[in-house]
């Protein structure tokens, strides 16, 4: 026992500081398995759980400066001098040989450290004949040196797969894209709407919103093309259905319908490609600090963020950004809905697949939920469109809803084909080329009355009939 507490002594522990603070490998290793009651110095406690604090913020470690500024907040002036006498003895021991070592020996020392905490725990349980109560304290003193989550026990787990839901989602307000996705979009998982230029990407990722704040739930916007007032004067059309452009008009509509609204909205700019994910990350937790917990987050649209890696060629930088952007799902355990560009001929497409994507393959793969959205120039006159499920994690894909949307007053919705509204919008998408010809014909009746035309342009109101 001697030897084993020569070996994990004051030595030893000064060298873990050191693994900590130029290790990051090991301290996210380690970070949730070591404690700072493991250490016999005050100053080594305080140095300990200073940087597991910093880390579990910041995700990364702390540095010199950090750590300056941290020590000229300590009250006692006692320990304020041990802390610093022992981060430069720390320091002292940054160039050691055997590091290597204690790294690999650090599990044993958490082992030992908890054992002798239980040891003493022990001799009150032994005065009072207490031995399940030692049995238990020393068996849960020899499984430190594990995770804190293990992972889900499979067998043992059965009961609460069945009587609780294994995603905790959020979502979208329409019924049959919910229904596929099994409830919505989940706590660290990212969606994606595809959609050419111009087709309603932004009005789609505002009809979430829209849905999530009637639900009480809070949002938030980052808008990197768009300015966030205008942003919010699109909101105003969606809540209260007056088109943009006279929403000035229809004040008291609008103040009206924002009446209605139980959740909270936050509406961020950056400038195009000045955002990146990590710039995302820094604003969510100064909105945190500030006591304000988002349910669900829009990034319109990753597309165009800025990437750090470095990335020489445009798919790999992108497919950074949706990693990070997924990263960062899980690590805020929130939703995350972003838009992607489809490529210039998707515009003609009934249908957009995964290989009318801009640099498809990386964002697809990453992604939890994409869909797109395809608008031919036939299916804006109608007021129509179609939502194509190109991957679904938690449920099917590969199929095609029709849809009805408005982008003057921000109406959408997805439809069953089979539904009343479905089968009506499934018709003027079969006869969307008619209803052009249509309106055509009409606006040249307008430009030129009946008894006025010559016998030729008769004659071509004849032709025109003949495609009504």
């Amino acid at each position: 026992m001697s030897d084993t507490l020569i070996q994990f002594g004051h030595s030893f522990q000064k060298k873990i500081i050191v693994l900590l603070l130029f290790n990051r490998r090991f301290l996210q290793t380690i970070s949730d398995i070591i404690l700072s009651e493991y250490f016999d110095s005050d100053a080594d406690k305080w140095l300990v759980r200073s940087i597991k604090k910093y880390y579990e913020k910041y995700k990364v470690e702390p540095t010199l400066e950090a750590l300056k500024i941290q020590i000229d907040e300590i009250s006692s002036d006692v320990l304020k001098k041990l802390v610093v006498d022992n981060l430069r003895e720390v320091f002292q021991h940054r160039e050691a040989t055997d590091l290597d070592f204690v790294e690999e020996k650090v599990i044993e020392f958490c082992k030992n450290q908890n054992l002798k905490s239980a040891i003493m725990e022990s001799v009150d349980m032994l005065e009072r004949h207490d031995y399940d109560g030692i049995k238990t304290t020393i068996d849960a003193a020899m499984k430190a040196g594990t995770t804190k989550d293990l992972g889900h026990d499979y067998v043992e787990g059965l009961e609460e797969r069945l009587t609780h839901s294994t995603r905790d989602t959020i979502g979208t307000g329409w019924d049959i894209i919910d229904e596929v996705m099994d409830g919505g979009l989940g706590k660290g998982e990212l969606g994606v709407i595809v959609a050419p230029a111009g087709i309603g990407k932004t009005w789609c990722l505002q009809q979430i919103v829209h849905n999530t704040l009637k639900r009480g739930c809070t949002a938030i916007h980052y808008t990197l093309e768009l300015n966030q007032s205008y942003v919010g004067l699109r909101y105003d059309t969606i809540f209260s259905g007056i088109p943009t452009g006279e929403i000035k008009f229809q004040q008291q509509v609008v103040r009206k319908s924002l009446e209605k609204i139980t959740g909270k909205l936050l509406i961020k700019y950056f400038p195009t490609r000045s955002a990146s994910v990590q710039t995302i990350n820094a604003h969510l937790k100064q909105v945190e600090l500030s006591g304000l917990k988002p349910d669900i987050v829009i990034v319109d649209y990753a597309d165009i963020m800025k990437d750090i890696s470095g990335g020489t060629e445009l798919r790999h930088r992108l497919g950074n950004i949706y990693e990070d952007l997924r990263g960062l799902a899980g690590e805020m355990e929130i939703p995350i809905w972003t838009a992607s560009q489809a490529n210039r001929s998707s515009l003609e497409e009934d249908v957009i697949g995964a290989d009318k994507i801009a640099e498809a393959y990386s964002k697809v793969m990453t992604a939890d939920f994409v869909v797109s959205l395809s608008r031919k120039i036939e299916d804006k006159a109608a007021n129509t469109a179609r939502a194509h499920v190109i991957k679904n994690r938690f449920g099917i894909d590969g199929i095609t809803y029709p849809c009805t949307m408005n982008t003057h007053t921000g109406l959408i919705k997805v439809h069953r084909p089979s539904s009343k509204m479905g089968v009506e919008a499934s018709k003027k998408m079969r006869s969307s080329e008619d209803f052009l010809k249509q309106s055509a014909r009409n606006a040249y009746k307008v430009l030129v009355p009946t008894d006025e035309k010559s016998s030729e342009e008769k004659t071509s109101d004849k032709n025109l009939d003949g495609f009504e």
